[in-house]
């Protein structure tokens, strides 16, 4: 029988919406889905997942050897209890990467990354080629490892809660330690989980200019992003960077702004629901794949949609 185990992500207040969503992709696999948290601090985030609908059973370890989720206690004590699965689903975000090959190496599997679509138990599709290709992939692996981009899957409805279960921490002495957590703190939704993104490139031509961003972000209660070329620019920090080496997103509107469109700038934002670029230049890649495009100058058009939001 299929038993699948998703590894909750969390910040021990709340389930991330990534989490939620990878419930709905679990159920498309087996009626038997359990969701495993781990970390400190995990009666509130428990009983989230609990009430989320199709959850089974929620197992939880709570220990401070898991407070800040490194990789290799993570990978061991998920490993130690993978074999009771045939499917181990995590969000294919930077906690998800960070575990689950670790957890595929422990237990010499196959590992998935970047699943989009689950057509069947041992049929899944991922992107290929900077995303320019969608490849099908038919694994016999005894244990389905996976990571899977949630923004495929909606998330649950809600249900009576389901039984939540102690799992024990498994002794383990970890060669990483914890030193420090540098963070930057925002009070606009979190980029990968938000339903409208408004990002920056190298046409913003400075730091400064990057407050017109801001402002529209703030306008429409959106998360900001930015190319490569604008972060490397000094523009704005790493983690707002949008691409195949950066954050996949996938919201409900994407404004492109001075953006050119990159193959791997477009990795990371073509599943957007509606694209939005605004660019001087006709021809700049970006357009291909926009819904509605704006040629013109940004500094101009920028003030005039900000000012027509009130």
């Amino acid at each position: 029988m299929m038993k699948a185990l998703v590894i909750a992500e969390h910040d021990s207040h709340a389930l991330s919406p990534a989490t939620k969503a990878l419930v709905s992709a679990a159920k498309t696999i087996t009626q038997d889905v359990t969701v495993w948290v781990l970390g400190t601090q995990l009666g509130t985030v428990c009983e989230e997942a609990a009430k989320l609908d199709g959850v089974k059973l929620v197992l939880k370890t709570e220990s401070d050897k898991l407070q800040h989720f490194l990789a290799e206690p993570m990978a061991a004590n998920i490993a130690a209890q993978a074999g009771k699965f045939t499917h181990v689903l995590a969000p294919a975000s930077t906690f998800g990467k960070n575990i689950l090959p670790r957890v595929a190496a422990l237990l010499d599997c196959d590992m998935l990354s970047d699943v989009l679509t689950i057509v069947s138990p041992n049929c899944f599709l991922r992107p290929i080629y900077a995303g320019n290709a969608i490849e099908t992939i038919e694994s016999s692996a005894r244990i389905q490892i996976m990571t899977v981009r949630a923004s495929h899957f909606a998330e649950p409805g809600s249900q009576n809660p389901a039984s939540i279960q102690e799992q024990p921490v498994l002794n383990f002495e970890s060669k990483s330690q914890f030193v420090s957590l540098q963070a930057n703190k925002s009070d606009r939704p979190e980029l990968t989980s938000a339903k409208v993104v408004v990002s920056g490139g190298r046409g913003l031509q400075n730091a400064e200019n990057f407050k017109l961003i801001y402002q529209l972000a703030e306008k429409l209660n959106a998360a900001v992003g930015a190319s490569r070329a604008a972060v490397d620019a000094n523009f704005v920090p790493n983690d707002f960077q949008v691409g195949q080496t950066g954050k996949i997103v996938a919201p409900n509107l994407y404004i492109a702004v001075g953006i050119s469109g990159a193959i791997q700038h477009l990795a990371g934002m073509k599943e957007s629901k509606c694209i939005v670029a605004i660019n001087k230049d006709p021809d700049a890649p970006i357009f291909e794949i926009a819904d509605y495009g704006l040629v013109g100058d940004l500094f101009e058009i920028l003030p005039k949609m900000i000012s027509s939001l009130g």
